[in-house]
């Protein structure tokens, strides 16, 4: 047995709380990381995890081989991570989790660009509207748009997420144009599910800030459906400029309640804490600052 390897997944299975998480991230079989912990316990003379169907938990001896395990493998990882930034070439798999309709406008897009200057860098995209666990998803990056709560996670600003609320001019011409957000209460406002308000938009103007209740006959968990339902006529939505710039331009969609702000967006990359980022984690999200910027393109 690789004792520094057998310490790594150990590390990994506790961190996830996933012994399918872990052999997902080390590319090895389920069986194989069992084998790999089992093979610890029996050289230490000691159960170090509690498993049930349901959980697992540390032991007490487990606990205090875990806060060891963990300096063991960061002093490694930061070692071979240091040889390879002196070679001066990120290399390996980079696994990124991403929003189904970012990803598609905007990240699949530069993923060429970025895999032709980097040709060392193999690249895993994930899409999902719902945020995954970056640590349990075996990921080396996440990029969120949102308020970005405290975490344990490293966080990037990337570039602001602008939200407008917006309409076809057929439904507009139909059914008028909202003049103050209380207005919204006589629209069929068409709702993003994991909007974090839930059945509310927040607009603030200069009386202070208002949390609108809205309902329509119209929901998704996805903002292309969204947009595609509002630019047929349905109703109004609130979308990201990174999703509706093209359509407001072009005419097919029109900004309403343009004097009130909605709630401040940004795109995020973040990644797990640790005492070394890795160069391909690294030249990645400079990449992305760069490509979006404080004043990004979907906004020109």
């Amino acid at each position: 047995m690789d004792r520094l390897t057998a310490m790594a997944l150990f590390a990994h299975v506790v961190d996830s709380r996933s012994f399918s998480a872990t052999a997902q991230h080390f590319r090895l079989s389920k069986s194989s990381v069992s084998k790999h912990i089992a093979a610890l316990e029996e050289k230490l003379g000691a159960r170090l995890l509690n498993r049930t169907t349901r959980r697992l938990t540390l032991t007490e001896v487990g606990a205090i081989f875990y806060e060891r395990c963990q300096r063991i493998v960061a002093e490694a990882e930061e070692a071979e991570q240091a040889v390879s930034e002196m070679r001066g070439t990120p290399r390996g798999l980079l696994r990124v989790n991403a929003p189904m309709s970012f990803g598609q406008l905007h990240l699949a897009p530069a993923v060429a660009e970025f895999l032709q200057a980097y040709p060392d860098i193999r690249l895993d995209l994930t899409l999902n509207d719902r945020q995954l666990d970056l640590v349990e998803g075996g990921f080396d990056l996440g990029i969120r748009i949102a308020e970005l709560a405290d975490s344990t996670l490293i966080a990037r600003r990337l570039a602001p997420a602008r939200l407008v609320v917006c309409g076809a001019p057929s439904y507009l011409e139909r059914r008028g144009t909202p003049r103050r957000p209380a207005d919204l209460r006589e629209h069929n406002c068409l709702h993003y599910t994991y909007l974090s308000t839930r059945d509310s938009w927040r607009l603030q103007g200069q009386r202070g800030r208002d949390l609108v209740p809205v309902s329509g006959d119209f929901q998704s968990n996805n903002g292309d459906a969204l947009q595609a339902a509002a630019r047929a006529g349905l109703g109004l939505a609130q979308l990201p400029t990174f999703i509706v710039g093209p359509d407001l331009r072009a005419g097919l969609l029109r900004p309403v309640l343009q004097r009130f702000e909605a709630r401040r967006l940004s795109v995020w990359a973040i990644y797990p804490h640790t005492r070394h980022v890795s160069p391909k984690v690294r030249v990645f999200v400079e990449f992305l600052a760069a490509r979006f910027g404080p004043k990004p393109y979907w906004d020109a």
